[in-house]
């Protein structure tokens, strides 16, 4: 793959299936590198692979489809250029999309109330004078904003505590089949100085169950609860009654009481909310009158991973995707009790689910593919799309190979190596993952097979703090932030090492995020490697607390309140003892790890003649290298590749050096430094368990 490549990326979302289970439409989004902005579209495809897929609608970008429980429309999302996302109805026996809303900062997904009559929503309501909502006040002449709270901005969004997210219901008049009528009026069911999001509706349709932090103290904790409210705004209450971060509620459509309400949580925060740390999100239910939340399945094993915006219940069963070792299996787990039955295991990533007239269909990725959809029914799994088979056809992408390494305390550790063809020996690319508590795995990741693309065998692990391995293994290092984790990083990449393939004397280490933290971190306690990118990085826990939207939580979680181990897993605090060439990547507007994290590495290189870049992206958030702008995408892999054929030429990746994306300035090698002597790894090291 190579960076104009993102071009040819087909990626799938969310399925949805027709009530008699015959259809499935899904939205299937790409990279539009020449107008430089994503473009989505529904595609439709008979479950039994009948037909092959074809496209359904045309707009700009259309996501989110939903069918009606009785058939007759589908409900989606459709953004014109530069506009907001807008709910449209189309219906399925023929005619032409109608929008019903015209929220200033655009709707949220929508879900049907059961008798098809009503769709809900949620939607970020603007403060009058803010956001454009006047056209005489641009965003520099608003008022000033006064802050109160530790929760009110969020990264990739911005500001939040003047445009906070309600529930709303929109209806469907009894002559909607007639062209021209004028649609209902959204109706805002939800209020307050709060975020709701989540909204699901009872069987009877007289309820809607949603998520928010209604509660007291909850600007400086991590709970969420469920509530219920009736549509026209009354009788709002709190269901759930406990310590957890609460999400997706659902209910059982055969249940006509809706004596149950079903979610995924977090069960337990401990007794300050805030103990999230390694903790797996997992199915659970509630008593839709009031109570605790009970886990179905074992939170110290099942941690959810798939991305449908809902809990999929169904049958009498509910259908989520676990992370198990790098993959995402899909879980049917019977609300009746019993043992859960996978539907897809083994290599791959379910990445969504729909649920219609007996047939399973999940959106299910691979190491060569973004995601096809295959239908499931008793007995047999079929594959009905091929969104992949163009960039396939190219001949560039390459498979990833197990590996399990053993720490110096004899932890195993589980990764991958994926290689170039021909025998080698080829330079090496050791990359972290962030999160920490996110897991690399069974899925086509565009970075890694540029770089193999481009000469490197890329090297990647899921070290202890990783997910996917139980909860044990997630938070083994709360507190304790680069410590057994650089452990494993390391042992893992000194096992791949043993390969004849792989060059052992020239290896590179970079990373995002916690990949950042980490890649720093070790550049401070070795010049083992010939050079190194750290992006969007987790620098320096103390000046995190006041620059990150998370800060007030995210570094006492990690690294602690006492300031001798808080500068034990400082990357920053032995950041003057890296002699190894680093490049800095940051986005302008990140507001998870603010520029400064990444602005201070890099000035405190440069002072010391470290040969060293920084390079930033205007208008990006934290997200930059997974939903930036594409033409910011395609510069980063280039700006990468380039720095890469600089300090580990390869014969494929040679043309790079000195070659940049247009735009781009030279960047002049600084003078050569005097380089130390490698020096052993030693970090504290306990056992889990």
């Amino acid at each position: 793959m190579r960076p104009t490549d993102l071009s040819l990326l087909r990626t799938p979302g969310v399925p949805t299936v027709s009530p008699d289970g015959t259809t499935a439409v899904v939205a299937v989004s790409r990279l539009d590198l020449d107008a430089d902005e994503y473009r989505s579209q529904l595609w439709t495809v008979p479950t039994d692979g009948s037909a092959p897929a074809r496209p359904l609608t045309h707009g700009h970008r259309d996501q989110a489809p939903v069918f009606s429980p009785d058939g007759r429309w589908l409900a989606f999302l459709s953004a014109e250029p530069k506009g907001r996302p807008q709910l449209h109805v189309l219906p399925t026996a023929g005619g032409a999309a109608r929008r019903l809303t015209d929220h200033h900062l655009g709707a949220g997904v929508p879900v049907w109330s059961p008798d098809s009559r009503r769709l809900a929503y949620t939607a970020r309501v603007p403060e009058a004078g803010r956001y454009g909502t006047d056209e005489d006040v641009p965003p520099a002449a608003e008022a000033p904003r006064l802050i109160t709270t530790l929760k009110y901005r969020q990264d990739d969004l911005g500001f939040t505590n003047d445009r906070r997210s309600h529930v709303f219901v929109v209806g469907l008049p009894a002559d909607a089949d007639d062209d021209g009528v004028a649609l209902a009026e959204p109706f805002q069911v939800t209020g307050g100085d709060v975020d709701d999001a989540d909204v699901a509706w009872s069987p009877d349709g007289t309820e809607l169950a949603f998520v928010s932090a209604r509660h007291e103290g909850a600007d400086l904790d991590r709970v969420s609860d469920v509530y219920v409210v009736r549509p026209d705004g009354t009788g709002l209450r709190r269901v759930t009654e406990s310590r957890s971060a609460c999400a997706h509620p659902a209910y059982d459509p055969q249940d006509p009481a809706g004596s149950t309400i079903y979610l995924t949580a977090q069960p337990d925060l401990g007794p300050l909310g805030r103990d999230f740390v390694g903790r797996n999100t997992t199915l659970c239910r509630v008593a839709a009158a009031g109570g605790p939340v009970e886990p179905l399945l074992d939170p110290e094993e099942h941690d959810r991973g798939d991305e449908t915006p809902a809990t999929v219940v169904a049958d009498g069963a509910a259908f989520v995707g676990v992370q198990r070792r790098g993959a995402v299996e899909l879980l049917r787990v019977p609300l009746s009790g019993g043992a859960p039955e996978p539907l897809v295991d083994g290599p791959y990533t379910v990445r969504g689910i729909g649920v219609g007239g007996g047939v399973v269909v999940a959106t299910v990725a691979h190491d060569r593919s973004a995601g096809e959809l295959i239908a499931i029914t008793p007995g047999r799994r079929r594959l009905i799309t091929g969104f992949g088979a163009q960039l396939q056809a190219t001949g560039r992408l390459h498979r990833m190979r197990e590996r399990t390494a053993t720490a110096p305390d004899g932890y195993p550790v589980h990764g991958w190596v994926t290689t170039p063809p021909g025998p080698g020996p080829h330079p090496v690319l050791l990359t972290v993952h962030g999160g920490p508590f996110a897991q690399y795995g069974w899925t086509l990741f565009d970075e890694t097979q540029a770089y193999v693309e481009a000469g490197y065998a890329v090297v990647q692990c899921n070290p202890r703090g990783s997910s996917g391995y139980g909860q044990a293994h997630g938070r083994v290092i709360k507190e304790h932030m680069g410590e057994l984790d650089a452990d494993d990083v390391v042992a893992f990449l000194d096992d791949a090492l043993q390969d004849p393939a792989l060059d052992s004397s020239r290896v590179g280490i970079m990373g995002g995020s916690y990949g950042g933290f980490m890649t720093t971190l070790l550049l401070g306690r070795t010049d083992r490697f010939a050079a190194g990118i750290s992006e969007r990085a987790f620098n320096d826990p103390v000046s995190f607390v006041g620059s990150s939207d998370i800060g007030f939580f995210f570094p006492d979680e990690y690294v602690g309140t006492d300031p001798e181990r808080i500068a034990a897993q400082s990357p920053m605090a032995t950041a003057h003892r890296i002699t190894t060439p680093t490049m800095v990547i940051h986005s302008e507007e990140d507001w998870r790890c603010p520029l400064e994290q990444g602005t201070r590495l890099y000035v405190e290189l440069k002072r010391r003649g470290v040969p060293t870049e920084l390079l930033l992206f205007p208008g990006e958030g934290h997200e930059l290298s997974r939903t930036g702008r594409p033409q910011h995408r395609r510069a980063r892999l280039e700006h990468v590749l380039r720095w890469w054929g600089r300090w580990l030429p390869t014969p494929q990746n040679s043309s790079a050096m000195g070659a940049l994306p247009a735009g781009s300035t030279a960047a002049t090698a600084p003078p050569p430094v005097e380089r130390r002597t490698a020096e052993p790894l030693t970090v504290q090291a306990t056992r889990v368990g």
